[in-house]
């Protein structure tokens, strides 16, 4: 499974276990989703950092190798035999 895909689980199982806990609570709906939502953030933010640092790599690998297929792809189409860096 992605790095990606298993953070955005997490968080939106946090954000979900977090209601639930609150869901009791006599307040107002609304307020029990911005709690929530700030709690969960905050908790992500302490025990998620493996998975997120896993996907910010993945994306920061996308973007090293699009761009290398950009610059083999121009130095193709300019005819030159290196790319240009």
């Amino acid at each position: 499974m992605s790095p990606a895909v298993k953070y955005t689980l997490a968080r939106i199982g946090l954000l979900v276990v977090v209601l639930a806990a609150l869901w009791p609570v006599q307040i107002d709906l609304f307020l029990k989703l911005l709690i929530a939502l700030v709690f969960s953030a905050a908790v992500s933010f302490l025990f998620l950092r493996h998975w997120r640092d896993q996907m910010a790599q993945q994306l920061a690998d996308a973007v090293d190798r699009r761009r290398a297929e950009k610059a083999k792809l121009r130095s193709a189409l300019a005819g030159d035999e290196e790319p240009k860096p």
